[in-house]
């Protein structure tokens, strides 16, 4: 089964050398994952202050720029993982470094249907 992992925290929580840190154990599971075969894609995101939201208001898009919600943790990376089970889900996202600062929100990926070629 396929998980997303979002992983939120306060940006301002993280000194430079404990992002530097957190980067390269999160590089390093992700190295431990592929050789499994079970990490689709993982990134890091840029800072929430690079966001862009739309929003489609009577078929009209509104920008703004700045994040869709003002909170105290922003989503500032993300994994997909192909695991056998939530259990071991967990087990991977109790060991990235930003569980210990934030929290990492796990959700199964809705499959789609395949779809006809016309």
């Amino acid at each position: 089964m396929q998980y997303m992992l979002l992983i939120y925290s306060d940006e301002q929580r993280w000194t430079e050398e404990e992002r530097l840190a957190c980067m390269e154990k999160s590089m390093g599971i992700s190295d431990e994952l592929t050789a499994q075969g079970k990490l689709i894609a993982a990134s890091p995101l840029h800072s929430v202050s690079t966001a862009t939201s739309l929003r489609m208001i009577n078929n009209k898009r509104q920008v703004t720029d700045r994040p869709f919600a003002e909170t105290t943790e922003q989503l500032g990376g993300y994994y997909i993982i192909d695991v056998e089970h939530l259990d071991e889900a967990l087990d991977i996202a109790s060991r990235l470094p930003p569980a210990n600062k934030g929290t990492v929100e796990i959700r199964p990926l809705f499959p789609l249907p395949a779809r006809r070629s016309s």
